[in-house]
């Protein structure tokens, strides 16, 4: 690995001082490539590295998901979603009216030819995303945090004629899955409860077992070569005649390129550089329980319930419930009530909990709240800005943020570099919203 980076940065010999603006998994990764090509990144965050939506996330490369959330079944459940704070998709009324755009053009993406569109270029992103992190994690001696055991969509109430018109459905959309029965079901799980009947096996998911430590191990890799980290506030980004002008509010950078990977906090940089972003912060929760020696392992695999819209991960001597939506905006407070309700859902899937699930108030485990950055056709943005050869966007992975890291950070370095890039990027354009 050493003598390519050695090999590269001959190549690269002029214009190689490249920002990534966000140190998500998303930037990190897009950070890291560009570093191990010859570039000298700065990577800048005003957080710090994983600390926004990538930090207490599911810890799912969710492969399998190759639909988009635009779904026409959603429909009937949008009044729903307005009267129950605590439901497992929730909007707020106070931010319903902001988000009635957004909505309309989400609607707009249920229309069968564009799902048929959508889907196709999100599973070209997902075929290889994890096939992607295997050599950068090498790199980084981080081998340890990819976890290929699979993952379980479990059933509890729905009909069976249902269940297997989903398996399908993943079928039909080349997706390796295994339709199991309730004793199939707890040979590969044991603490799961008896009220599952049948559960959907994707055998080439992997997981992590710590979300936030793969960002700090990448981004560790990237420093090693050289790369620098500054913890600064980006107020705006603007091209000139020789680069790229990054003004924050303690001081003005200049750099040959620049990637803005900044997530659900996209908006108001591309509308200052003349971009339309329709992108929604679709919060999500988690609550983390601490687990002793004696109680591992409560499961061997991340496992989804399809009836009550969550996800348990095992992680690193912890277990993870994560999931819902809920619609509030940006700066909304988080609200807890939301993170608490997964455990009265795990509840109903296990059949032993770790200890510390007895313990009752902020004793109860870690909660969270990140900001899913989604955009109403499921797609990100990934790609050169049509009106600024100098500035590239890497953002708007909804929930795949951690399982497309890799490969976007891969084909935004192959766009910097002027190479052909691995998949055709016109679907992820920024151009489809302006």
């Amino acid at each position: 690995m050493k003598s390519k980076v050695v090999s590269s940065k001959t190549k690269v010999q002029e214009n190689n001082k490249v920002a990534v603006i966000g140190a998500g998994i998303v930037g990190v990764n897009c950070a890291l490539a560009l570093q191990m090509q010859g570039y000298q990144v700065t990577l800048i965050d005003k957080l710090g590295i994983g600390e926004g939506c990538s930090k207490a996330n599911a810890g799912h490369f969710a492969t399998e998901q190759v639909f988009p959330l635009a779904d026409p079944s959603l429909l009937t459940q949008l009044p729903k979603m307005l009267i129950d704070p605590l439901g497992p998709v929730a909007l707020s009324p106070k931010h319903f009216i902001k988000a009635i755009p957004w909505f309309l053009a989400f609607f707009n993406n249920m229309r069968r030819t564009r799902r048929i569109h959508n889907s196709e270029a999100i599973k070209a992103l997902n075929k290889h995303a994890i096939a992607c992190y295997k050599p950068i994690l090498a790199a980084a001696n981080a081998e340890h945090l990819l976890v290929i055991k699979g993952s379980l969509l479990v059933f509890e109430n729905t009909v069976y004629s249902k269940i297997s018109a989903i398996h399908k459905q993943y079928q039909q959309a080349g997706i390796e899955v295994e339709l199991l029965n309730r004793l199939e079901v707890l040979k590969l799980e044991p603490n799961l409860s008896q009220k599952i009947n049948h559960a959907l096996f994707f055998k080439d998911v992997a997981h992590t077992p710590d979300p936030l430590a793969i960002c700090l191990a990448l981004a560790e890799k990237a420093e090693n070569l050289g790369m620098l980290v500054k913890k600064l506030n980006v107020e705006s980004v603007a091209q000139s005649n020789n680069g790229v002008n990054i003004n924050t509010v303690s001081e003005q950078l200049f750099f040959d390129h620049c990637v803005v990977a900044t997530g659900a906090y996209s908006k108001n940089l591309l509308a200052d550089l003349g971009y339309r972003l329709p992108i929604e912060a679709e919060r999500g929760y988690s609550l983390t329980l601490a687990m002793n020696e004696q109680e591992l392992p409560i499961l061997s695999r991340p496992v989804a319930s399809a009836e009550r819209k969550f996800i348990i991960t095992p992680m690193d001597k912890t277990l993870r419930f994560s999931g819902t939506v809920e619609y509030a905006g940006l700066f909304a407070k988080a609200n807890n009530k939301r993170a608490d309700m997964l455990m009265k859902s795990a509840e109903k899937v296990l059949v032993t909990l770790p200890e510390q699930s007895k313990r009752e108030g902020n004793a109860l485990g870690e909660r969270w709240m990140g900001c899913r950055p989604s955009l109403p056709d499921s797609l990100p943005v990934i790609c050169k800005a049509p009106q600024h050869s100098k500035i590239y966007f890497a953002l708007g992975h909804q929930h795949l943020g951690l399982t497309q890291g890799a490969i976007t950070g891969k084909l935004i370095s192959q766009l910097i570099n002027g190479q052909t890039t691995d998949i055709d990027l016109s679907p992820y354009c920024i151009s489809r919203f302006n």
